[in-house]
């Protein structure tokens, strides 16, 4: 698996579409100087790693780079080293999928990790689920891609190879909407989204909840992710009397909206889900930016202490972007896919057997371990059974959370 291991990469980087490859050098020979044995298996990562996103999508690739390494200091698959294949996908469904079909071609590929965007995740699943490689989502949010597009009403799972270690938006915009309504005492929202399939979905189970609550939705509307100027939907929150914004979408588009209703001269927060949950938000809607909120899945990672060592070995490791939003959960979902690859190997009388990917997925649905983020298992759905989300409130330049928990339907 060596061989074909490297001139996949040899391909990869002459067509550009390699951006890192973890765990050491390699010798002309095809061998290297770390790792674990004479087994290459490639993660692969795909995520927005240029362009507006490329905050969270860098520390989601950076994150899955440390557990490669990791694994190779610490032995932990004998006789196997890990490396990874980035790829961009620029936060675009279609070139996710095309970066699918391009891990999927890498015969040494046996999980991914990624991507960011719940539109992106849904380019990608069937590729995926037709080779039977595992992907694991660190980020993605959209209740269809476990439970499918039904989901309300009835649950089905629509791909077996497809897991997430974030928990989902049926959880995050009823947690969002609690949390407005009960704690922040806010009665009166104008809900916002950019019509893509993780910020409409949110907003539309924030809106759910808050008018189950007793508050009211006193407009409504769409933007355009595509533009900056927000000042007609800002005058329109400023006519509509609302005391607060909930907005279903992403920190390019939400920090110059927060900035725009304020100027309008709305001086009321602007809530958000974890896409809004990176400091780029911040210097995007400048000062006015105090008291916004945002939900984000899990507990700050900087106050667990099953995060402590990770957050000291990134720092270590010399990474020169933030692990972001999505870092320890993004470490998670690439030890559940290095955990799966133990599994397989040690059934398999220490080596991988010819349907590896296959068994990687079907290992997957019983991987548990007690990871960065906390217990790391899955449902019968691929959902992460972990859903603790917290709420965050910029105070002083800087997301501060306010409140842990989890939703109570």
């Amino acid at each position: 698996m060596r061989q074909r291991s490297l001139i996949a990469i040899t391909a990869a980087l002459a067509a550009g579409a390699l951006t890192l490859t973890a765990c050491g050098s390699r010798d002309d020979d095809g061998g290297s100087d770390s790792g674990n044995g004479d087994t290459t298996v490639v993660i692969g990562v795909d995520a927005p790693l240029t362009g507006d996103l490329s905050a969270l999508g860098l520390g989601i690739k950076n994150s899955v780079d440390l557990a490669a390494k990791t694994a190779n200091k610490d032995k932990t698959v004998d006789g196997v080293t890990f490396e990874i294949q980035a790829l961009d996908d620029q936060g675009q469904p279609s070139v996710g999928q095309q970066n699918a079909t391009k891990l999927v071609a890498n015969k040494d590929v046996l999980g991914v990790v990624g991507p960011l965007n719940s539109s992106v995740g849904e380019s990608m699943q069937k590729v995926f689920d037709t080779a039977k490689l595992v992907e694991v989502s660190p980020a993605n949010t959209g209740p269809s891609l476990t439970q499918g597009p039904d989901w309300r009403t009835t649950k089905v799972r629509p791909y077996k190879s497809y897991f997430r270690t974030a928990t989902t938006d049926a959880i995050q915009g009823p947690f969002a909407a609690q949390y407005v309504y009960n704690d922040a005492k806010k009665k009166k929202v104008f809900v916002i989204d950019d019509k893509k399939t993780y910020g409409a979905g949110l907003a539309a189970t924030f809106t759910e909840e808050f008018k189950k609550l007793g508050g009211t939705v006193v407009g409504t509307e769409h933007i355009n992710p595509d533009t900056k100027d927000f000042s007609s939907v800002a005058t329109k929150v400023k006519n509509s009397g609302a005391d607060v914004v909930y907005y279903g979408g992403e920190y390019p588009q939400a920090g110059p909206l927060s900035k725009q209703i304020k100027e309008a001269g709305a001086k009321i927060p602007l809530v958000g889900g974890d896409g809004i949950k990176d400091d780029t938000f911040i210097k995007l809607a400048g000062a006015g930016a105090t008291g916004d909120l945002a939900t984000s899945v899990g507990a700050p990672v900087e106050e667990l202490d099953s995060a402590k060592k990770f957050v000291a070995d990134y720092e270590a490791g010399g990474y020169k972007e933030e692990y972001a939003a999505y870092g320890g959960y993004s470490y998670d979902s690439a030890w559940a896919i290095i955990e799966a690859v133990k599994k397989v190997v040690e059934d398999n009388d220490g080596k991988l057997p010819d349907d590896a990917r296959a068994k990687v997925t079907e290992a997957m649905q019983n991987v548990s371990f007690d990871g960065v983020t906390g217990k790391v298992s899955f449902d019968e759905f691929g959902d992460a059974t972990n859903k603790q989300l917290t709420v965050y409130a910029v105070e002083n330049g800087a997301f501060k959370p306010v409140k842990s928990g989890t939703y109570t339907g």
